[in-house]
């Protein structure tokens, strides 16, 4: 996923001269051939990534479109301040690829792993929140991003990622993706949870039980509109997120059903990281299985929740 948003940014880059690439530390073959070709916008700051923001703000207010990448982490926690007042609130046009979002960064423990980084973004006013599940819906984003009005954060997964999106579903920023249909439960994804999702909704099937899946690939702005008609259709609703339960995707869906006003009762049940940092080291799919952030997990709490 990294790659293909970074290539696309050079084929943007290419196309319209308001498009600046700033990095952070990202080694010296990132965006080789961007360098070469136009220089004059392309920067590599170093481990500083509060200047980076900063830096991307000023660009942004002289008209350029501004295309930020580094680790997760450091673009959520790190610069929190100034990516609130230097860009949610001069309202500018400077895109934030955050790298290794969730837990990729297993190997190095909880100072990496981005658990709460869709949190932190959703509390900022104008902020767009988007977590392609695979490289092939990063292409169909990407484009939309030159001209999307305002500042966006863009989640990547580790890359490599299995691809499950389909393209005749199309793509809009903003809008939920129907992947499946279903009239005994609903599961809400975003990111790379659309592949759990997608496999414990065929594990269902052999039950007996025909589960829908709705793709939240936009947390911000979020599709109220998509989610209220899907789960009327359904007494029982799952949302499962590679990010802590307070805040994120779970959250948003909870807010929403709350405020929907049913008049029959929905059942609902998030699944993520819960209020903890993640103590164990190892891979990403070490730490996702500890958490039932799985397949498995996912169809066993939607039994749970229709009482089978």
């Amino acid at each position: 996923m990294r790659k293909t948003s970074l290539d696309a940014v050079y084929e943007l880059a290419k196309r319209d001269k308001r498009v600046v690439f700033i990095g952070s530390d990202l080694g010296i073959g990132t965006l080789k051939q961007f360098k070469a070709e136009m220089p004059e916008r392309f920067f590599m700051e170093g481990v500083s990534e509060a200047h980076l923001v900063t830096m991307a703000a000023g660009l942004a207010l002289e008209g350029k479109v501004v295309y930020i990448n580094t680790i997760a982490t450091f673009l959520t926690r790190r610069c929190f301040e100034q990516v609130c007042l230097d860009l949610s609130l001069h309202h500018t046009n400077v895109r934030l690829i955050g790298s290794g979002g969730g837990v990729v960064y297993a190997p190095l423990g909880p100072t990496h792993e981005a658990i709460e980084d869709i949190a932190i973004f959703r509390t900022l006013p104008r902020m767009t929140i988007v977590a392609p599940c695979d490289a092939e819906e990063m292409k169909r984003l990407m484009p939309q991003t030159l001209d999307w009005d305002g500042p966006m954060y863009i989640r990547l997964g580790k890359g490599g990622d299995a691809v499950v999106s389909r393209p005749e579903l199309g793509f809009q920023i903003g809008k939920a993706l129907l992947v499946r249909d279903g009239t005994d439960a609903l599961i809400v994804t975003t990111g790379i949870t659309l592949q759990p999702a997608l496999a414990a909704a065929a594990q269902l099937g052999q039950k007996g039980i025909q589960a829908g899946v709705l793709h939240m690939h936009t947390v911000k702005p979020f599709d109220t509109e998509a989610l209220i008609t899907q789960a009327a259709r359904v007494p029982a609703i799952l949302s499962i997120e590679e990010h802590t339960v307070i805040g994120g995707l779970g959250s948003a869906v909870a807010e929403t059903l709350a405020e929907a006003n049913f008049i029959t009762p929905k059942r609902f049940k998030r699944i993520g990281i819960p209020d903890v940092f993640p103590d164990k080291y190892g891979s990403q799919a070490t730490l996702l299985a500890r958490y039932g952030i799985t397949a498995e997990g996912a169809a066993a709490e939607i039994c749970r929740l229709l009482g089978r």
